[in-house]
């Protein structure tokens, strides 16, 4: 028996693919929403109904095969709709990616700091992944890890999306190797290099940071002295495993908070506050070695920017 036609993928815009969104099914008469639009307004309230019946006017609310919805659309349970992500008065990160590698396959890129991979939040526009698939046209562009938006460094994008699990697997098999650059206190009392295994789990009633608890270790970070200057030393960051955080929760706890960091070990500005672009973490995702799962060459891809030492001692 044949398959029925997929419906045609819908393009992206500007370099932001389209957010798609369920329309649920219900029981003749049990029905909540007359329209699409009573719909968004009621699940969706940003941008408002008023901006959603805007985005349905310019056409910009789509349905499953990519055509306009009239602003007056029914609403059918059982299908999809797609619309474009857009913010109005997005911050412009004021810092630029370089691109490491390219080929039919795999996209290497050299992430600033303050830059996140994917839009999400009060970033679209701003984000590493739209600007590549803007800047290389490519639509089917897909990261195959992440590192936080604070960190700068290296990022690896699959080209190809029949390529995207194999260089998936690499990460959850644990069959990269990554070194970061980190800059923190130095502490002649802790004897180098060091081994840190702990449990680390996000923090109750603050989602955005994570902390060390008593219980079976599931991270495990190498670190290793590179360079000393005055209060603050340079150090290799290497992770076995891939907790969020980890680095910075490790280096906290050893009493090495790393220069920049806002989150730990205390709260100096919340995510949804205003970037000090002068003042960025200290942490750089330095270099990456794999067999390339789709080729079988050895790659090895170092970043080429370094980090600013702090001009004021350790708080």
């Amino acid at each position: 028996m044949s398959r029925p036609a997929r419906p045609p993928p819908i393009p992206t815009r500007h370099g932001v693919s389209a957010s798609c969104v369920a329309l649920p099914s219900f029981k003749p008469g049990a029905q909540p929403w007359a329209s699409v639009l009573d719909f968004l307004a009621e699940r969706l309230p940003q941008p408002g109904r008023e901006g959603w019946a805007g985005r349905l006017e310019r056409g910009e609310v789509l349905d499953e095969n990519g055509h306009a919805l009239p602003p007056g659309a029914a609403y059918r349970g059982g299908t999809r709709i797609h619309y474009h992500r857009a913010l109005a008065d997005e911050v412009v990160v004021p810092f630029e990616e370089t691109l490491v590698w390219q080929d039919a396959h795999l996209v290497v890129a050299d992430k600033p700091h303050f830059l996140p991979v994917t839009p999400g939040g009060r970033y679209v526009q701003q984000s590493l992944l739209v600007r590549l698939k803007r800047r290389l046209g490519i639509d089917t562009l897909s990261p195959v890890h992440r590192i936080d938006r604070e960190t700068a460094g290296l990022v690896l994008f699959s080209v190809r999306p029949q390529d995207r699990a194999a260089y998936q697997a690499l990460f959850r098999e644990r069959l990269v190797e990554k070194w970061y650059e980190a800059i923190a206190p130095q502490d002649t009392a802790l004897a180098m290099p060091l081994l840190r295994r702990s449990r680390i789990v996000e923090e109750e009633g603050a989602f955005f940071r994570m902390n060390e608890v008593a219980g079976e270790p599931n991270s495990e970070t190498r670190i290793q002295l590179l360079e000393q200057r005055g209060p603050w030393a340079r150090y290799r960051l290497e992770p076995v495993t891939g907790k969020r955080h980890q680095l910075r929760v490790h280096m906290n706890a050893l009493g090495l908070p790393i220069a920049g960091d806002q989150f730990y070990p205390r709260v100096l500005r919340g995510p949804d506050e205003a970037e000090d672009f002068a003042n960025p973490l200290r942490l750089l995702a330095r270099g990456i070695a794999f067999t390339d799962p789709v080729t079988g060459e050895g790659r090895r891809f170092e970043s080429g920017r370094a980090l600013d030492w702090p001009a004021v001692r350790p708080r």
